[in-house]
């Protein structure tokens, strides 16, 4: 009797194990800005995607002038239960006695993720979600002050999304506790805080800084409301027009002394509505569609998020499963390509982005990191056209992806042809994001090759503001210092050419320098790069000018490099973990640097013509 209670036993347990090892129904459900991806049904999936497009109607609504779209696809993680979702959040949120989370955005340069539960409970169980998207959305608002995008994303974070309306700016519990317990920033304090001041940085989403943000952001929108004003919008375009923030605020908000008191009491009295916004875009539907995934699509997906979201041993199982059962799984090597690349592995990320794009990828993403890869080592004419074209493929791809525009202008601007159409390319990125401080830089560098000085010194400029460290500042202020020295060098050699053909040249107007003594004379033709790009790290050593020109050595291994710039306002340098004293001064600051050292071979045998120097400690 017990052994045939025994073999039911057995039995039983089987069926049981072959029950939970039944694969999970996932499908895809595409609006025209979101991916869906869900193991849930298919209704709840549109009910989603709805959801998210009503939210985007809302903004669009709200700022009619602003991009409001990233660059990168929003794919939305809609998970069914807690169990499903555990298995992909964040594992600091997996210990016990962690805060449950209801969702997550997940952001990057290069991808942006939303990871939900469909069970989730609480009055505004998506509050963190609605917060980051509106950080995205804001993203491309150029010159917007920290107080103004955090009160945005706190004002939206509660948002109620009805079938006909929308509820807006409804009160954090948590942050009218901070509000009522703590003296309030004077707003002349609140207006200047940037990423650099401890009121940012003190007590994540738990300071007085984010809560002040909001109270200011509904206030202003309640005052709006009640008196038919649009002060926030006369804000904006004030601070558009390059006026600082404490005075567009006089401007557009009135004496800043009665506006403190009456956010102070508006505080305190504790009524506080929530606008009610009709919905006036309709959102179709019909036009949603819907697909089954394999399995092997959704663990890819849902592979791709673990690496993204730094599960990276849990990313690779459901890798390798991937690969072994399907060899020419695109999207698994793609997602490789990105782990190697995290880690630092070079070479093998790019032989799984090289996989990709051999197997016909259609991912912008494996195109250009391919071409990134690629170019961050020695490259041989050979492997120049395939750059070019992954990085050309990638544009075609995602003409909404910046990088990609300004990494194709960074390559032609190595190697010194179709300047223009380079300069072009990095403008693109800058109009795609206007805030990104390295495409300002890459512009004004181009514009410094197509010897331009006066308009690269413009550009680094008007660009200024948005460092968003003192390392930054410190690069941004360093380039501009060089390139209104090659400004004034061009105008005084256009100034001496004039003479010269009047006659009344002198050695002074030439504005040269005498060379240093001990320095090499410069070739009398400038070295022109037709060979392949290298990077060297080493020390540099014998650095000698003779303005513009400057030649050193890079030595490393015993073994000792000559490298040559005609101009060294035209080289990029950069600082990697080094604080500088001052400005750099090439001449007088590489001297015993460790660094990494961006050459081309030219038709100068005595010398590589450098394109760029990276300090390292």
């Amino acid at each position: 009797m017990w052994k045939r209670s025994l073999l039911l036993a057995i039995l039983l347990s089987t069926a049981l194990a072959l029950a939970g090892d039944k694969p999970e129904k996932w499908l895809q459900v595409r609006s025209p800005h979101f991916v869906i991806v869900s193991n849930s049904s298919e209704k709840q999936a549109r009910h989603v995607a709805d959801q998210f497009e009503r939210m985007r109607s809302v903004f669009q609504t709200l700022f009619p002038k602003l991009q409001i779209d990233p660059g990168t696809p929003i794919i939305v993680l809609a998970i069914k239960d807690e169990k499903d979702f555990r298995a992909l959040e964040p594992e600091a949120y997996l210990a016990k006695g962690q805060l449950k989370l209801g969702g997550l955005f997940l952001r990057t340069p290069d991808k942006n993720y939303v990871l939900m539960r469909l069970d989730a409970e609480g009055d505004h169980p998506y509050a963190v979600v609605y917060h980051e998207y509106t950080h995205l959305l804001l993203s491309k608002a150029d010159r917007m002050p920290l107080w103004l995008n955090e009160g945005l994303a706190e004002f939206y974070q509660n948002t109620e999304i009805h079938e006909k309306e929308v509820a807006l700016g409804q009160p954090s519990p948590e942050n009218l506790e901070l509000l009522r317990q703590n003296r309030l920033l004077p707003l002349t304090t609140l207006f200047t805080v940037d990423h650099q001041s401890p009121y940012y940085h003190e007590e994540n989403k738990g300071s007085i800084f984010y809560a002040e943000s909001w109270a200011l952001t509904y206030y202003l929108f309640h005052k709006g409301f009640h008196d038919k004003t649009q002060s926030l919008t006369d804000y904006a375009q004030l601070l558009a027009q390059n006026v600082d923030a404490v005075t567009a605020a006089g401007r557009a908000f009135g004496d800043l002394k009665q506006l403190q008191s009456a956010v102070d009491v508006f505080v305190r009295q504790g009524n506080y509505e929530y606008f009610k916004l009709a919905t006036t875009t309709e959102v179709d539907d019909s036009s949603f569609q819907a697909r089954a995934l394999s399995a092997a699509e959704a663990d890819a997906v849902r592979a791709d998020f673990l690496a993204y979201n730094q599960r990276t041993a849990d990313a690779q199982v459901l890798l390798d499963r991937i690969l072994q059962e399907d060899p020419n799984n695109v999207s698994a090597r793609e997602t490789k390509g990105y782990l190697a690349f995290r880690q630092g592995n070079q070479d093998e990320a790019r032989n799984w982005y090289g996989q990709a794009v051999k197997l016909d990828s259609q991912s912008f993403l494996a195109h250009y990191y391919f071409a990134v890869m690629s170019m961050n080592g020695t490259v041989e004419p050979a492997d120049e056209a395939q750059i070019e074209s992954s990085l050309r493929a990638s544009i075609k791809l995602n003409p909404s992806f910046a990088p990609s525009y300004s990494t194709l202008s960074v390559f032609l601007g190595m190697h010194h042809r179709n300047l223009e159409e380079a300069r072009m390319m990095a403008l693109s990125a800058i109009q795609l994001e206007p805030e990104n401080l390295s495409y300002r830089m890459n512009a004004a560098n181009l514009l410094l090759q197509m010897e331009r000085g006066k308009d690269a010194a413009t550009v680094i400029r008007n660009a200024l503001h948005l460092a968003k460290s003192p390392q930054e500042t410190a690069m941004a202020e360093n380039f501009l210092l060089r390139a209104e020295e090659y400004g004034q060098a061009q105008e005084k050699a256009r100034l001496y050419n004039e003479q010269v053909k009047a006659g009344t040249a002198t050695v002074e107007a030439t504005g040269s320098v005498p060379e240093e003594e001990g320095a090499t004379s410069p070739p009398p033709e400038e070295p022109v790069p037709d060979g392949p790009h290298h990077f060297t790290v080493g020390v540099l050593k014998d650095v000698h000018c003779a303005a513009p020109a400057m030649d050193l050595n890079v030595v490393s291994g015993g073994k000792t490099l000559a490298v040559y710039a005609r101009n060294y306002y035209k080289v990029r340098y950069s600082v990697l973990n080094v604080a500088l004293k001052g400005e750099l001064n090439p001449c007088v600051d590489l001297e015993g640097r460790p660094a990494k050292v961006e050459y081309v071979e030219s038709t100068n045998k005595r010398a590589a013509a450098v394109v760029a120097i990276e300090i390292h400690k």
